[in-house]
């Protein structure tokens, strides 16, 4: 353990008194813009007041961890631990939690915390808040660096723990908390959740087998929309969509032009998107979900003659991620996954790059992550 100074921390919507101790913890870090992850020994505060601790069982890879540990955005602190798709038991609670006890089933996502005082975080939507503190390469109200869960354990305010239900096995449930709620808010948001609408799905990759699975689940009918016919048979007869398109066939796309009522595009390389504006009906919405490292050509006048929309959408509020994950439970939504050990994320990086992954990589932290001398 490592002494500390006691200090009183926090935004104007929260204080937060800084504990005399630290616990030691151990993980994987990118220490430079090659990325690459190596043993990390760093300490995370000792549970305050309303933290929930919890032992780290599983974690997602998400794209942006990539982007983040190679600096592909330009903001990486490093060391890096990455990591928000967070999954575990809960092993020690705050004097003043109240809505989580040990042995809980528990996690994390995009965030640890946020202001609690503008009005985007009274509106439920802490995550667009200007304020909000990320899992990982963030910066904390004491000033250190947030570690994300490629890592033992996590401790975080109880406000930003998601409960995970428990018919849903954990390391299948953990991409639900990015790439599940990034999806679902989509839908939400822009109400494209109603039972017969018409919804196109570009990419089946991590973030769009689970808007399939969302939005059959939601009774409205799914087109999966590639650049090709690799993945029709798996779309179709796996996952249940209605149609499956290849958008390198013209003909395919003009049959198809002014069919859908939404487009969530989870694409995260440069694409073209004026075919995409052309499959929307009158006021029709495109939406990103998708992080390309380069901008994309918008062209103005189908959005002009149809009255359309492009629009971003990014994770979800806590509230929402909690709706998010109750209802993945109810519907029994879990994410296609690759288990991995600790040992191989190098390797699963290397091949999330490529698109190499069906359909997410998670990895087995508590069974293989271990420590080194």
């Amino acid at each position: 353990m490592v002494l500390t100074p006691l200090t009183r921390i926090g935004s104007p919507g929260f204080s937060y008194i800084k504990p005399v101790l630290e616990k030691e913890a151990f993980g994987l870090a990118a220490k430079d813009k090659s990325g690459v992850l190596s043993p990390f020994r760093f300490s995370r505060r000792e549970t305050g007041e309303k933290d929930v601790r919890f032992k780290v069982l599983f974690c997602g890879i998400c794209h942006t961890d990539v982007c983040m540990a190679k600096n592909e955005w330009g903001f990486t602190t490093y060391p890096l631990v990455p990591g928000h798709e967070i999954v575990g038991v809960v092993t020690e609670v705050g004097a003043k939690v109240t809505k989580f006890k040990a042995g809980d089933k528990v996690g994390v996502g995009y965030m640890v915390s946020s202001c609690r005082s503008c009005d985007i975080c009274a509106d439920d939507q802490e995550n667009y808040c200007p304020k909000m503190i990320i899992t990982s390469g963030g910066k904390y109200y004491d000033d250190t660096m947030t570690y994300g869960g490629y890592s033992d354990h996590m401790v975080c305010e109880e406000d930003y723990i998601i409960r995970i239900p428990e018919n849903l096995p954990l390391d299948a449930a953990a991409p639900l908390l990015c790439a599940g709620v990034t999806v679902y808010s989509a839908m939400k948001y822009h109400g494209l959740d109603k039972p017969g609408m018409h919804i196109g799905v570009v990419g089946l990759g991590g973030l769009g087998h689970v808007a399939v699975k969302f939005a059959k689940a939601m009774g409205t009918k799914v087109t999966v929309i590639s650049t090709s016919d690799s993945k029709r048979d798996e779309a179709i007869n796996r996952l249940g969509v209605d149609m499956f398109m290849v958008s390198r066939d013209p003909e395919q796309m003009k049959d198809a032009m002014g069919t859908m009522d939404g487009v969530i595009d989870t694409v995260s390389a440069a694409h073209p998107l004026f075919p995409l504006l052309g499959l929307l009906k009158y006021k029709g919405t495109l939406i990103m979900v998708g992080a390309p490292n380069k901008p994309l050509e918008l062209p103005v006048l189908p959005l002009i003659f149809g009255k359309k929309m492009v629009v971003g959408s990014m994770t979800g509020g806590i509230k929402e991620s909690q709706e998010m994950v109750d209802f993945a439970g109810k519907h029994n939504i879990t994410a296609d996954i690759e288990l991995i050990s600790a040992d191989y994320v190098n390797t699963a990086m290397e091949r999330l790059e490529k698109g190499d992954v069906r359909y997410r990589f998670v990895i087995d932290v508590a069974n293989t992550l271990k420590p080194t001398p």
